[in-house]
């Protein structure tokens, strides 16, 4: 009888023994998840879950090293602009969605850039930054092309200004591409204006006051373009040594030329101007930096490829640890680049607002 009674207070004990290894178990599995998510967002590249698919999707896409540390520089500038938005968005600073609507419109412009956006006619030609970057990628206009292959052929460029003349013209292509995305982007809300113009609200009014600071850029963004063509028509006919002008004398490279132009027409003081041109000088040595580890970068994959051909491990493991660490300067100094360029375009477009006013 004892024993009988004994059955029960057994049962109750495996009973509790075996709920405590349950929740032993559900506990290390849940810390496990937990470890797993802590570890996937560790290894995470971008704190925004959009970014890191696009950064991902475009290691399967075998873009060059060049170009993959370019995207990288791109979308850590996106990435800042758009946790920033968070806050303001939070702190009900975005009421009008114009700030949202152009963190897309840039997305887009990045997507295009690299041959992302699923259109066939923005697919990027993969090339060699050193040897046929100039030869196989295009420019996609026809005055341009035409004016690229009469420099090449009239005798008047070094290589070296060759490879300077080439980064104009695609610098003169991305701004094209820019325009058109931002003229879209006015076409698809005017349409929403003029369908809405029966019934006007307050987001009516909210719009019209967005599209017609898109009109401002947009006659800027055109005013630029058509300033960049006729440089690269002078340029390309008479060669850089007889270009004569302040802008020749002091800054070379396409982005700068661009700013000190765009400069002198805001509403700047002659001592803000003078200002101005010295931090350009610093600006155009952080760009020509740049350019030189993007060509060390690309040196580097190309002498890793061959080491990985020949199957000596320890000269394999040096060359990858140089690669990794042009890769990440690379990447570090672009960025750098691109923030700068933003903030000195931010600073000029606040002063040509102001000489409308």
């Amino acid at each position: 009888m004892a024993a009988v009674r004994a059955l029960p207070a057994l049962a109750a004990a495996l009973l509790l023994a075996a709920a405590g290894q349950a929740s032993k178990y559900s506990r290390e599995a849940n810390e496990g998840l937990a470890a797993a998510d802590g570890k996937r967002r560790e290894s995470a590249e971008f704190r925004v879950v959009r970014l890191n698919q696009i950064w991902e999707k475009a290691q399967r896409l075998h873009l060059s090293a060049v170009k993959l540390a370019e995207l990288h520089s791109d979308l850590k500038l996106q990435e800042k602009d758009e946790l920033s938005w968070k806050k303001l968005k939070a702190e009900g600073l975005d009421e009008d969605g114009e700030k949202e609507a152009k963190l897309r419109r840039n997305l887009n412009v990045i997507m295009t850039k690299y041959g992302m956006n699923g259109k066939k006619d923005s697919q990027l030609v993969d090339t060699n930054y050193i040897k046929d970057g100039t030869e196989s990628d295009t420019l996609d206009d026809p005055r341009l092309e035409k004016l690229w292959s009469k420099a090449k052929t009239s005798g008047k460029f070094s290589d070296e200004e060759l490879d300077k003349l080439w980064r104009e013209f695609k610098h003169h292509k991305e701004k094209i591409r820019e325009y058109n995305i931002l003229l879209e982007t006015v076409s698809r809300t005017e349409a929403d204006i003029h369908k809405n113009v029966i019934n006007p609200s307050e987001e009516n009014l909210v719009k019209e006051e967005i599209l017609h600071n898109k009109h401002r850029e947009l006659k800027e963004k055109l005013r630029s373009i058509n300033q960049g063509f006729e440089r690269l028509r002078k340029v390309s006919h008479q060669g850089y040594d007889t270009t004569s002008g302040m802008i020749q004398q002091e800054f070379e490279e396409p982005r700068v030329i661009d700013l000190w132009d765009m400069a002198k027409s805001a509403n700047f003081t002659e001592k803000e101007l003078e200002s101005f041109r010295e931090e350009l000088k610093h600006f155009e040595a952080k760009i020509e930096k740049h350019h030189h580890y993007q060509k060390q970068l690309e040196i580097s994959h190309q002498k890793l490829k061959h080491v990985e051909e020949t199957g000596d491990k320890d000269h394999l493991n040096r060359n990858k640890e140089k690669y990794a660490m042009l890769q990440e300067k690379t990447k570090e100094l672009g960025y750098k680049v691109k923030k700068h360029l933003q903030d000195l375009s931010s600073r000029i477009s606040q002063g040509l607002q102001h000489n409308e006013l």
